[in-house]
């Protein structure tokens, strides 16, 4: 099982308010909402402190929810779009050099597993998507982060450590 951490970016008036929020984007993303499907198997917030081994165990002290314009929540919003830029970055150059190298037959047979790479950089979800709205809809650019950020009253960022 692989362990990852992603982020919610959800509004929220109150502190109290911004976990449940996440939870509800993080229920989407293991198919626990009724129009969902799964692209994670399980998922643990920063407020469930009676696990081990998972969140806080795995990953160490994180908040369970933090306003994006706080010390915190910068830092978790950097942390997640670093690990977007990240991901984009690696199955991109995956993609490319498989196309240049490859030929058809080998990209059919997913050589290099360049057909696998083609899938993440063009999800929307699961493992190469780190930061999601508060509808469990994944953050693939810059433009569209800069849009939510700006959207929102009172926008905090909620982590969760999900498995797949």
């Amino acid at each position: 099982m692989m362990h990852m951490l992603i982020y919610a970016l959800v509004e929220a008036s109150i502190r109290d308010e911004a976990p449940a929020a996440g939870s509800s984007a993080f229920d989407r993303l293991v198919g626990v909402a009724p129009d969902a499907d799964s692209v994670f198997d399980s998922y643990v917030t920063f407020d469930e402190t009676d696990v081990t081994g998972v969140g806080e165990g795995w990953w160490g002290e994180r908040p369970a929810a933090a306003p994006v314009e706080s010390g915190a929540g910068e830092d978790l919003l950097e942390a997640g779009w670093e690990a977007t830029i990240e991901a984009f970055e690696q199955n991109l150059v995956a993609v490319r050099e498989g196309l240049d190298e490859l030929d058809d037959e080998a990209i059919m047979r997913d050589e290099d597993l360049v057909r696998h790479a083609c899938h993440n950089f063009g999800a929307y979800r699961g493992p190469s998507i780190v930061l999601y709205d508060e509808y469990g809809r994944g953050i693939r650019n810059r433009e569209r982060l800069d849009r939510i950020l700006d959207g929102v009253e009172s926008c905090w960022i909620v982590p969760a450590d999900v498995h797949y």
